[in-house]
């Protein structure tokens, strides 16, 4: 059994990129761990702090508000933080920045040919996860795109959250593959961007339990 899997009793889940009310409902009921609120405008999942004000208080207790921001401005981050649980971040911030609030955080990661993993996590040692994305240049995320999950070490200093181009067919396959802590998906269950299909959302989840319960049950 690796390292990274000893410490987990299950892959956790987080929906990402919510933009509605009855979506968040969905997701809840489907079993998210964390719900994912895009603060950036550049993305056609983008909310403003008002929309991010009432949807994180719908989010029931024990579900985890997480931010998505790409370079911001220290301001519109300490703004929304009220608002949120968990601050992930997507762009060139600086380890200090992300540091700088009084949230914890985590750090993503694109996974360009060039990426040393290792000293990029060592970089932001102060996260509480690295979250490995597909790497599309001057994309910071969203691609839809998996990437060679093979390039990921069964050892790393922080836990791994697997994003990019996840989808009820293929995360079964990644947990196999990887042993995430985590994994993040947002378009591989929408109707269309920023608009979840609860289907899709509860085919996801369900997929994932199961690939657990497979996955235990062949150590």
């Amino acid at each position: 059994m690796s390292e990274r899997r000893l410490a987990l009793a299950r892959t956790r889940i987080k929906f990402c990129g919510l933009t509605r009310e009855q979506d968040i409902d969905a997701a809840v009921a489907a079993g998210a761990d964390a719900l994912g609120f895009v603060l950036w405008p550049g993305s056609k999942r983008g909310i403003d702090e008002s929309r991010l004000a009432r949807l994180s208080a719908r989010v029931p207790a024990f579900v985890t508000r997480v931010g998505l921001f790409v370079d911001p401005s220290p301001a519109l981050v300490a703004r929304c933080a009220e608002s949120l649980d968990l601050l992930q971040f997507h762009g060139d911030e600086p380890p200090a920045l992300c540091a700088s609030f009084s949230r914890p955080w985590i750090k993503a990661l694109r996974m360009r040919e060039d990426l040393d993993l290792q000293m990029a996590v060592e970089t932001y040692d102060g996260a509480q996860a690295v979250l490995l994305d597909a790497y599309r240049p001057g994309v910071p995320g969203g691609t839809g795109e998996t990437f060679d999950w093979s390039r990921i070490p069964a050892r790393l200093a922080k836990p791994v959250i697997l994003a990019g181009g996840l989808t009820p067919d293929n995360v079964a396959d990644a947990i196999a593959t990887v042993r995430p802590f985590a994994v993040d998906v947002s378009g591989g269950v929408e109707a269309d961007a920023g608009l979840k299909d609860p289907e899709q959302m509860l085919a996801f989840a369900n997929a994932v339990r199961h690939a657990d319960h497979a996955n235990l049950n062949g150590w």
